[in-house]
């Protein structure tokens, strides 16, 4: 972890703090356009998400009226029922995309997938900063919305699913994130913009509870419309 890392994540709670912690749980509000482009609309407007801080897993509880909950573990996704039983499963579901453009629909484990994947990374940020294989660099700075904030680039290694491997974390002066971007690969590459405020703390560490991502130009920057996805984030636990 480089000192760029260590003053992110130092903002947000401290790298001691949050190895104290192995889940992460949240009850979300979801919203936006995307869920109807995939032939998904309502599954997950309302849900709680729990990720682990230790490894790559996530669950989606209840997953709509088609399961209990998801199970998500990277090269894995489930969708189980109430004894938890595997009601659908995939391996290696990554590659059941191949060939997608934004408009292509889902079925319902590629949105599970989506799903886990997102909320696994968006919890976890910035502490996968930390995360062996992860590295950043400092690309400058980037005015918006009459702020300047720093940007960071991120290069994820190829052992975690993320939506890509290069990214980009924005942090304001006290160096807490306000932007993330990110290239949806297994939505035909859409390019996203996704802004975070809002934010509690909660035993210690900072969450940001307010979540819009709208797509993103070439050049950086973000179009106001469509909102793509909204997820507005309550009742944060850590245990």
């Amino acid at each position: 972890m480089n000192s760029i890392a260590k003053a992110i994540i130092d903002a947000h709670g401290g790298i001691t703090q949050w190895r104290k912690f192995t889940k992460v749980q949240a009850d979300l509000s979801q919203g936006g356009a995307l869920w109807a482009i995939k032939s998904q609309p309502g599954v997950l407007d309302t849900t709680t998400v729990t990720v682990s801080t230790d490894r790559q897993w996530a669950s989606h509880e209840p997953f709509g009226t088609l399961a209990s909950r998801s199970d998500f573990m990277g090269r894995r996704i489930a969708l189980l029922d109430a004894a938890n039983q595997v009601l659908q499963e995939r391996m290696q579901p990554r590659t059941s995309f191949e060939g997608h453009k934004l408009e292509t629909p889902w079925d319902p484990l590629q949105l599970a997938f989506f799903a886990g994947c997102a909320m696994w990374t968006y919890l976890n940020t910035p502490f996968l900063l930390a995360w062996d294989g992860v590295v950043c660099e400092d690309a400058g700075t980037w005015t918006e919305r009459g702020e300047t904030w720093r940007k960071i680039e991120v290069r994820y290694p190829d052992s975690l699913e993320v939506f890509s491997n290069a990214q980009a974390i924005y942090v304001d002066s006290d160096n807490l994130v306000r932007r993330l971007d990110y290239d949806v690969e297994i939505a035909g590459n859409t390019a996203g913009a996704h802004y975070v405020g809002d934010y509690i703390t909660v035993s210690g560490i900072r969450f940001p509870t307010r979540r819009r991502i709208y797509p993103r130009l070439p050049d950086g920057q973000a179009i106001p419309e469509p909102l793509v996805v909204s997820i507005d984030v309550n009742n944060i636990t850590l245990s």
